[in-house]
């Protein structure tokens, strides 16, 4: 009679074999998050740390940029935030600076007459802060509850399609056209050597999957990163954008350009942790000002999340028969630390990036993979030049993979129910079609209520369901709402 081994310590804090994971998935899975999303280490200080507030300052102090501190604490604040997420939440769920929360906080805040970044982070401290005490009084948890399942479902179909059509646009795949909206890479015609460096990626990784091998999604990224590598060094092509910001060279690398580094290991600049103020934007820009700028970063964060985390729930297959995930208070509680974080590191609000589902369908079930993904990131602040050498064209074909992985949990919605089928469709279109999650799931939302409405069902709503169609109407209103208000 054979023995079975007891479960070690390790596997019984995760629960990684009762979720029916290894731990050589959970590492595996880890990376290949880490990889799909390290771009924003580079990223996130081309956004905001290229932008002066209105005093002319720059962010971590000083009359000029300071990329690298911006880098060093983009990195530092992502790899504890995930790493609290994952000890604490035991949850598959990376969390880094938010795109569109820092191009707001950068354009439409630090630059108000009168605000300074520290001004502008001491808003996202305030912002993280609120939505931890809607944590903590249970009204958070009670939105998730309150959303339909199939609701749920569309939703995770439409983050699919979002990131789908990310990095396609990312890896220079798919391009703004000259009389179209997008159009196939350039005039209509793939070309180009990053291209075919994506293309490689992509199908590599799809014969992989087809041919069911372990590790398919991260093999797909280190091999297409050697190529790029290998491609850069006998073409030297040189980034797609210069200086200024303008095209250089429209059939060059999208953001890293895939190069060995002169050094490996370079010494991490902090300058930008408790580069903040709590108070000091009331002063300067009236309460009223504050609060609309604080309504839309807590609204814009709040269902980016919710969205987030149903989609990984229900790729991983980790849902309970409400569409909920397990431990869904302590995910909600370090996502909320994660934004008041991210403002008292300096580097903006961090939210859960929905490129975990890459790390999902490489197989990660538990928290482990968010250790593994956390301590790459804390490693990058020492090696940042190594994060530098993987361009979008080999980390975007996982994001168009997972993207389809997404996409097949559509045939669980009714499409024969119109009060179901037309917010679900407004919720999956919108995503990709407006670059928002938050414009998918308000859109849908309301359209839900709507139907109900006209239909007599009104009662049927939950009222949870009410105040959050209204407020999303607020959230879409928001300019008109500033310019009545005269604080536009």
């Amino acid at each position: 009679m054979a023995v079975t081994a007891a479960p070690s310590a390790l596997d019984r804090w995760f629960e990684i074999s009762a979720r029916g994971s290894t731990v050589g998935r959970e590492v595996r899975g880890g990376l290949a998050t880490f990889f799909t999303m390290a771009y924003i280490v580079v990223l996130n200080p081309l956004i905001i740390g290229t932008q002066p507030d209105s005093t002319g300052q720059y962010l971590g102090g000083g009359t000029s940029p300071n990329l690298a501190a911006v880098a060093a604490g983009t990195a530092l604040v992502a790899g504890v935030v995930t790493l609290l997420m994952g000890a604490v939440a035991n949850y598959p769920l990376a969390l880094a600076t938010g795109l569109g929360l820092n191009a707001f906080l950068a354009f439409g805040v630090a630059a108000l007459p009168g605000m300074t970044w520290p001004d502008a982070m001491g808003l996202v401290v305030i912002e993280g802060l609120l939505i931890l005490v809607l944590v903590l009084t249970g009204l958070r948890e009670a939105v998730f509850r309150a959303v339909p399942a199939p609701l749920k479902t569309a939703i995770s179909v439409g983050i699919g399609l979002f990131i789908t059509i990310v990095g396609l646009v990312d890896a220079g795949f798919v391009r703004a056209g000259s009389g179209t909206p997008l159009e196939l890479g350039i005039g209509g015609f793939l070309s180009g050597w990053p291209t075919l460096v994506f293309v490689v990626g992509l199908v590599l990784t799809l014969v992989l999957m087809a041919r069911g091998v372990r590790g398919a999604i991260l093999g797909g990224i280190v091999v297409a990163t050697v190529l790029a590598v290998a491609v850069e060094a006998v073409a030297h092509l040189g980034p797609r954008t210069g200086a200024d910001g303008s095209v250089a060279n429209d059939r060059a690398w999208g953001l890293n350009v895939p190069a060995l580094p002169d050094s490996w290991i370079d010494t991490p600049d902090f300058a930008t942790l408790g580069h903040f103020s709590l108070l000091g934007s009331f002063e300067r820009i009236g309460w009223v000002t504050v609060l609309l700028l604080v309504f839309t970063l807590l609204l814009a964060d709040f269902f980016d999340t919710m969205g987030t985390v149903v989609a990984i729930g229900a790729e991983g297959d980790l849902l309970d028969e409400n569409g909920n995930p397990p431990r869904m208070r302590r995910i909600l509680v370090v996502d909320s630390l994660a934004a008041a974080a991210g403002g008292a590191g300096g580097v903006s609000s961090n939210t859960s990036f929905i490129e975990s589902a890459t790390g999902v369908g490489e197989g990660a079930r538990t928290g482990l993979a968010s250790v593994v993904t956390g301590t790459a990131f804390l490693l990058t602040t020492f090696l940042a030049p190594i994060v530098s050498i993987v361009p979008y064209e080999a980390a975007t074909p996982a994001l168009v993979v997972v993207g389809f992985l997404m996409m097949t949990q559509v045939k669980g919605i009714d499409w024969t129910d119109f009060e179901i089928a037309v917010p679900a469709f407004l919720t999956i279109v919108l995503m990709p079609f407006t670059y928002s999650i938050s414009a998918g799931i308000g859109a849908g939302f309301i359209a839900f209520v709507l139907l109900k409405v006209a239909r007599g069902r009104a009662r049927a709503v939950h009222p949870v369901m009410w105040v959050v169609a209204v407020l999303f109407v607020l959230y879409f209103a928001i300019d008109p709402v500033k310019q009545a208000l005269g604080v536009a």
